[in-house]
């Protein structure tokens, strides 16, 4: 379908082009020239205006796909274009004026045609970050350089397009199986410094995905930035209200960072063992992250009081009850974490199991964690998120390494898909639909 859109887009250019040539040199009667005028011209701006019609995905994807295809067919109809021009100019016995008119009208037919590609490009694709929004802006009037991001904005949009389609055939073709309705429901428990249930989905894509194929999600709904303890509070919480709502005996937590230490709390120290079958940590620091304590011993007291205050004093408006900063930064220091083992060792009656994600490179993410990861590496060596190393994140009865064999890698955020990025060699929404659906074969 894509290679034959491609063709009739590009036939619509070329055929429209033509028409300065049949006027200038064919024999047809008047008539015919008319006709066929009237006809390219027509289909190429009814194809600038309306596209083509598109396979049955959502209208976003349409769109995309639409625009992907008209960027694609612009570009061969402009290296056509450019052929044809030469050959017609060599042969015709028109005068100056009409050559170039015939010169020019196929490549702005071309342009015009990736001008409409772009429009339907840069208001579907959620794969084009910010920086590439300023950089079209700034620079479509500079020539190579304005092809140059064309180009790249082309790529990431045929690869959004096929990545998200194939998502919705892969989730339409496995719908009746429910491969993620678990015994027990999934209780999503989020880390330090965000919420899962306001504003912005913490979880990125992920919940919708794991819901299409069966599963029933619940948040964890702690605070932003509380102790350990508190949070786990919370935690607790939650899972009273899960098994409250849907009956269930147990639930299936996944934790994210802190989230992970929030939840073992809850489970170790605070009666939640017999109401939690397992538990899947993500990036979780259970030896506690060493760069925290390599920053508040350097840190100046007055900087970390003020970064305290000013914290707090958002997240009380954005609903917080009762933030701590201090108090939840603190609890994620290696020194702190000696204790934990001691304090909330594992229960029997829960499955634990931990995931760690590594970035290649500092590179692999934007602020804060490119620093972090630098520092990390310092600390701890290279195979960091750019907030937790790998050793720290290793807890239970099985352990797994998540990283690609690209340059990228996967950092803290990436893989709770924070950013809502479609990472090459690591698909986040099929990793989390293959965690649950192991825990559903596993009779969780």
């Amino acid at each position: 379908m894509k290679k034959f859109s491609i063709f009739l887009y590009t036939a619509a250019v070329l055929l429209f082009s033509g028409v300065t040539s049949l006027w200038a040199d064919s024999a047809l009667p008047g008539a015919v020239k008319v006709i066929f005028t009237v006809i390219s011209s027509v289909w190429f701006l009814e194809t600038i205006a309306l596209g083509l019609p598109a396979p049955g995905q959502s209208p976003r994807l349409r769109r995309l796909g639409r625009g992907a295809d008209m960027i694609a067919a612009g570009g061969i109809s402009a290296l056509a274009s450019a052929v044809l021009v030469m050959v017609w100019l060599t042969r015709t016995s028109a005068g100056t004026a009409v050559r170039i008119t015939g010169a020019v009208v196929p490549f702005v037919a071309a342009g015009l045609l990736v001008f409409a590609g772009m429009v339907r490009v840069l208001i579907s694709a959620r794969q084009l970050k910010i920086a590439e929004y300023a950089l079209l802006i700034f620079f479509w009037w500079m020539p190579a350089v304005n092809i140059f991001l064309v180009v790249r904005a082309y790529k990431t949009a045929r690869r959004e397009f096929i990545t998200e389609s194939d998502r919705l055939e892969l989730d339409s073709a496995r719908a009746e199986s429910a491969v993620c309705s678990t015994r027990y429901p999934v209780l999503l428990v989020h880390g330090i410094f965000f919420r899962d249930w306001q504003y912005v989905n913490y979880w990125g894509r992920i919940p919708a995905v794991l819901i299409r194929n069966g599963a029933r999600v619940f948040y964890g709904r702690q605070q932003s930035a509380l102790s350990v303890p508190d949070s786990a509070q919370e935690v607790r919480r939650a899972i009273e209200e899960v098994l409250a709502e849907t009956g269930a005996e147990k639930v299936n937590i996944i934790a994210h960072s802190k989230g992970g230490l929030d939840s073992r709390y809850a489970i170790s120290c605070l009666g939640m063992d017999k109401y939690v079958a397992t538990l899947t940590t993500i990036n979780t620091p259970h030896k506690g992250c060493d760069m925290v304590d390599y920053l508040l011993k350097r840190v100046p007291r007055g900087a970390v009081d003020f970064i305290e205050r000013r914290y707090n004093r958002i997240f009380s408006k954005l609903g917080d009850s009762a933030p701590d900063f201090l108090a939840g930064v603190r609890d994620l220091s290696a020194e702190k974490a000696k204790s934990y083992d001691s304090l909330m060792p594992d229960s029997p009656e829960v499955s634990y199991r931990s995931v760690m994600s590594v970035m290649s490179r500092a590179g692999s993410a934007g602020f804060p964690l490119n620093i972090g990861y630098r520092l990390i590496k310092k600390l701890n060596g290279p195979n960091n998120d750019g907030l937790v190393w790998e050793e720290s994140a290793k807890h239970g009865s099985s352990y797994r390494l998540v990283t690609t064999a690209r340059k990228r890698g996967v950092s803290h955020g990436d893989v709770i898909d924070l950013m809502r990025e479609n990472i090459e060699g690591f698909d986040v929404r099929e990793f989390y639909v293959e965690l649950v659906s192991g825990l559903r074969s596993e009779g969780f």
